[in-house]
């Protein structure tokens, strides 16, 4: 799962970065490939912030059925931390659109 989840990452930031590769010395068509790339790699992130939100959640509920005395600080940090993931989600979509 985690190979999964770095070849993944890879590519996104690949997708992201091929973007900013053609535009210093790209033709008007290179510019509408790399330009095409963008919504891919806009959808990985979305997957990738998805999955990392889905596995918190799974994991949190779980520990919340082992131990319901200690639910609320689960619960807390769980929303901390899913807060967390989607910040760098709408970053990494910033930097897909600014790029």
């Amino acid at each position: 799962m985690k190979l999964i989840k770095s070849a993944l990452f890879a590519f996104a930031l690949l997708l992201m970065s091929e973007g900013a590769a053609h535009a210093q010395d790209a033709t008007a068509q290179a510019a509408a490939v790399a330009g095409s790339l963008k919504p891919i790699g806009a959808g990985i992130v979305i997957v990738g912030a998805s999955l990392g939100i889905g596995l918190l959640a799974r994991a949190a509920v779980e520990s919340m059925a082992r131990q319901p005395e200690i639910a609320g600080n689960i619960q807390t940090a769980m929303i901390i931390a899913a807060a967390l993931i989607e910040g760098v989600t709408f970053f990494a979509l910033l930097l897909q659109i600014i790029v």
